[in-house]
């Protein structure tokens, strides 16, 4: 192979490296700042910190007048990444239907945990 190509290669496999370990850091800490449980697990979690990111760097860039790229490995990369993957996260929870239920959903009416019962059966409010 060309150096061209071999150094190209490994530019590409860096910058890789970088958005994959900085997008896991920036979903953890997005889940770590949004209340509740979270769906999704660690690949859901990468790819939110991956994606928001790229719109939270994206967004700032278009709006920002000095900055024509803006690196993840900054202070100001870190915080409309961060910024991105909680907007992410938000919508991600709003659409699996953590806010809101569609529907009338039966709940689950508990036994106290002293009452002992033969029967398993699930009992249902209406």
């Amino acid at each position: 192979m060309a150096p061209e190509t071999l150094q190209m290669l490994e530019q590409w496999t860096n910058d890789v490296l970088v958005w994959v370990g900085f997008g896991t850091i920036v979903g953890l800490i997005a889940k770590g700042i949004m209340p509740g449980r979270d769906p999704g697990g660690a690949i859901a979690t990468l790819a939110m910190g991956v994606g928001g990111t790229i719109i939270g760097c994206g967004v700032f860039a278009y709006f920002s007048e000095s900055a024509d790229r803006v690196t993840p490995i900054s202070p100001i990369g870190f915080a409309v990444g961060t910024g991105g993957a909680f907007v992410l996260l938000f919508f991600y929870k709003l659409l699996g239907g953590y806010f809101f239920i569609e529907g009338e959903v039966p709940r689950r009416r508990r036994r106290p945990r002293y009452a002992r019962s033969r029967s398993r059966a699930v009992i249902y409010d209406d």
